[in-house]
């Protein structure tokens, strides 16, 4: 299927790309500092919030706000988190019926934020580890979906199934391979498109070299993306203050799926400017832009 880059409106809703989203959802516990203790030092530090997110979830709303029909498969806790989490997804216009609950913790991410906006997170999967297997209805939204965005903050082997099945029904699939592991040769296989940072796309190494569409991320120096016919572009970043690049590099991902069918130059323009408004306010959900925040920075 051929993924088009439409806006969300009532007259425009039905063509829409259709965006499935295999991820997690995590409840993020934000500590801002004014830089961050080295091993064995306790400091102070000056802020704390709860902040539902989770690389799913983040690229989930950041298709649904940039414009995608947006369907969500992944799973959320019993704890206290999870309803919160769910409304997130929700509010921003994801269909979450295939968001399945599980007994156990929802997934917690301890971020650490310094004043600079740079980061550093801990993840824990909680539930995130129980999304084990894609039932038919599962599947069903794959194959259905114009296009498949998954990460790797569930097990591999459901990622691999996903990307699988989207393969055999001609879903378009994209893998942001975060964070970053030793995959099956046969996953890579069914990856159309890569979104990789610079450091992500150091330690996957040359398998990224058969990918058909390795779209790299370069933060204040915008993107850069090699074609299958071996044809490079790089489209310069947005001027912006930083104030917390979490959840940037999903803001731009999920942009990027629902703009790939504009051509990689208007995609990645769309991608960027989504990810450099979404470090300009603290969390990584609550900073995602909309479709109007895009075109206004990029206008």
């Amino acid at each position: 299927m051929d993924v088009q880059g439409m806006d969300i409106g009532a007259e425009q809703a039905r063509d829409a790309p259709v965006i499935a989203v295999l991820g997690s959802v995590n409840m993020d516990l934000v500590t801002t500092v004014t830089r961050r203790p080295v091993p064995g030092e306790t400091i102070a530090g000056r802020d704390f919030a709860t902040v539902p997110g989770g690389k799913g979830a983040n690229q989930a709303v950041a298709a649904s706000r940039s414009g995608g029909r947006v369907r969500f498969l992944g799973a959320v806790g019993s704890d206290v988190f999870a309803p919160r989490l769910r409304e997130l997804l929700d509010e921003a216009g994801v269909a979450t019926e295939r968001l399945r609950t599980v007994e156990g913790s929802s997934g917690i991410a301890t971020i650490v934020v310094e004043e600079n906006g740079e980061n550093s997170i801990i993840v824990v999967g909680g539930a995130n580890a129980a999304v084990s297997e894609l039932d038919a209805d599962d599947l069903a939204v794959v194959a259905d979906a114009d296009m498949l965005v998954c990460q790797l903050e569930l097990p591999v082997p459901t990622v691999a199934a996903a990307l699988r099945h989207a393969r055999a029904h001609s879903t378009i699939t994209m893998l942001n391979p975060s964070p970053v592991r030793d995959l099956p040769e046969e996953l890579w296989a069914d990856v159309d498109i890569a979104v990789v940072n610079r450091g992500e796309a150091r330690r996957v190494g040359a398998v990224l070299d058969r990918i058909p569409h390795v779209v790299t991320t370069l933060g204040a120096d915008g993107a850069h993306h090699r074609g299958p016919d071996g044809s490079e572009l790089t489209v310069p970043g947005v001027a912006v203050e930083v104030v917390d690049t979490t959840g940037a590099g999903d803001a731009f991902t999920g942009a990027l799926a629902v703009a790939w069918s504009r051509g990689p130059r208007q995609a990645l323009r769309r991608a960027c400017a989504a990810g450099a408004l979404a470090t300009t306010a603290l969390g990584a959900s609550a900073s995602i832009p909309d479709r109007a925040a895009i075109e206004a920075l990029l206008d």
